[in-house]
């Protein structure tokens, strides 16, 4: 059925749970999990006075967020090795959450995305959307929503 299950991950208590049973369907399967960081891209901020944050501060930010993705791909790494799942992750700065982890799951190849969905408010959902909705009506791919 699937060979290789793209799983995303923000660090969430919910999107932990997810690689949890992502990992277990993978195993189920057969298939191999890639995991899946998105770095948000900071836009450079002005100050009051018109100042744009500085560009080490900018760097530093960066280092910093891609040393919290390499954390959380760590979390499916281990969980895969556990399961004895091959794993492989990548770490992007995307556009957006959503374009992302689709982006990842061409470059990776994948044939199935296993995303946490969290909860939103009714109306949050009607103005925002959701990045797991995104994914849904974008992705080419089946996409399996962890609730």
């Amino acid at each position: 059925m699937f060979k290789n299950i793209l799983i995303p991950t923000d660090g969430s208590a919910v999107s932990r749970q997810a690689i949890k049973a992502g990992v277990k369907f993978a195993h189920a399967l057969g298939a191999r999990v890639t995991g899946y960081y998105g770095i948000l891209i900071l836009s450079p901020s002005l100050f009051g006075d018109g100042d744009l944050i500085d560009k080490s501060m900018m760097n530093k930010l960066d280092r910093l967020a891609r040393v919290t993705g390499e954390k959380y791909l760590d979390e499916i790494a281990s969980a895969a090795a556990a399961a004895d799942v091959p794993y492989s992750g990548l770490i992007s700065k995307p556009p957006s959450a959503y374009e992302g982890i689709i982006d990842a799951a061409k470059k990776k190849k994948c044939d199935a995305i296993f995303i946490a969905t969290r909860g939103r408010s009714e109306f949050k959902k009607l103005l925002l959307g959701s990045v797991t909705q995104k994914v849904i009506s974008h992705s080419k791919v089946p996409v399996i929503v962890f609730r």
